[in-house]
């Protein structure tokens, strides 16, 4: 029996007149409902934030003729043309490991790479090209990769 001082424990029957096996039927499809609301808060706002980055991006194409022309520009100065031409630069060595490389702009500047392959060594070299000419003496094989660097066309 309790004493004289205790104060017994609130009961949730007073509540709406509703019995604890009453009321938690109840609370279950208000907490989805509850949860269901800020799914769809939390959706709104994220659609909202992309359709104004959206609106952003798409004041921001670039279009004029100024921006092609600066886009035109940087792309000639890309070294995109290349050709490699391989060979055999010994008699005796088979298997065409030897091979010369140019890689340049469409104005004809880059370089020009090449790789001698002998039995016990290989060397390489390395030649700078202004205007599609070399100031060092370009052997056939490394004029050869120049002009298909250039043309665009390989030559047997």
């Amino acid at each position: 029996m309790p004493g004289a001082g205790a104060v017994p424990a609130p009961s949730l029957s007073p509540v709406f007149g509703l019995t604890p096996n009453e009321i938690i039927p109840l609370a279950v499809p208000v907490l989805l409902a509850a949860v269901l609301v800020a799914v769809l808060a939390v959706l709104l706002r994220r659609t909202s934030d992309v359709r104004r980055r959206l609106s952003t991006l798409e004041q921001h194409r670039p279009a004029g003729d100024a921006d092609l022309a600066a886009l035109r520009a940087d792309l000639a100065q890309a070294l995109r043309h290349v050709a490699v031409v391989r060979y055999d630069a010994f008699g005796d060595m088979r298997g065409r490991l030897s091979f010369s490389a140019a890689v340049v702009d469409d104005r004809g500047d880059g370089l020009v790479l090449s790789s001698i392959h002998a039995r016990g060594e290989s060397r390489t070299y390395a030649k700078g090209v202004v205007g599609g000419t070399s100031d060092a003496t370009l052997s056939p094989e490394e004029q050869q990769a120049l002009a298909a660097a250039r043309t665009g066309k390989q030559t047997p």
